[in-house]
């Protein structure tokens, strides 16, 4: 028998697709920002052997020359990004969310136990509640690496007025080099979370739009009277 049962707020819900926009605008603006100083290539005796983007890359998605364009949209997303990140943290506090999204001391060891059954090398998957141990771990770090960005964005934006925040991380150009980490971090996991999404299947994705997921549930056996318990009620 099918029954309904709700798995995901709105504010849940709210956050995470207002996130997936803002998040794709600041990547994108961000690309056409870093045209303007493209440093992060390895050189050996004079000759460049690797290059994140290519020249062809920047031509394809008509990237140069636009670098006060990225620089008003990121500046003015960012914001955005920051806002709807507070406002998530903040309701995970408040409604005790984030027991379900910190992981926990066996977390790590069951994670690599869920890896092993979505390659279908372990037929039996760990348990879980709202979000299996590998989930805790990947949406914990999400969180970790968007607190990371503004810092190392704010260190970035305004290295003189918020100088503290870039001697913390460790100078302008260290923190220029985390926040291009962090970013290749998130494009690494939208990849990785569309394919897990197509793996858990349609129910999983509707979820996630309306709240709720439609579930099996086996029907409570009918508990049989014995021959005994007969007798009595005719007595």
């Amino acid at each position: 028998m099918k029954a309904i049962k709700e798995k995901h707020s709105l504010t849940m819900r709210w956050c995470h697709w207002v996130n997936f926009p803002i998040l794709t605008i600041m990547i994108w603006s961000g690309m056409l920002i870093y045209w303007a100083n493209d440093e992060y290539y390895i050189k050996i005796f004079g000759h460049t052997y690797f290059r994140f983007f290519p020249d062809w890359f920047y031509n394809t998605l008509k990237i140069p020359h636009r670098l006060s364009e990225g620089m008003a949209f990121h500046f003015l997303f960012m914001w955005f990004f920051t806002l709807n990140g507070i406002f998530y943290i903040i309701y995970t506090i408040i409604s005790g969310d984030w027991r379900e999204l910190v992981p926990k001391k066996n977390s790590f060891k069951e994670a690599f136990l869920v890896v092993l059954h979505d390659l279908h090398i372990r037929k039996m998957a760990p348990p879980q509640n709202k979000y299996n141990a590998a989930q805790r771990i990947a949406y914990t770090a999400i969180i970790i690496m968007g607190i990371g960005s503004v810092i190392t964005g704010l260190a970035i934006y305004k290295p003189v007025q918020f100088y503290y925040l870039t001697w913390i991380c460790g100078g302008y150009h260290f923190a220029r080099i985390l926040h291009f980490a962090l970013t290749l971090g998130y494009v690494f996991f939208f990849l990785i979370h569309i394919v897990q999404v197509i793996l858990a299947g349609w129910n999983n994705f509707r979820s996630v739009i309306s709240g709720f997921e439609v579930i099996n549930e086996n029907p409570k056996p009918a508990i049989e009277t014995t021959n005994t318990d007969n007798d009595e009620h005719s007595r």
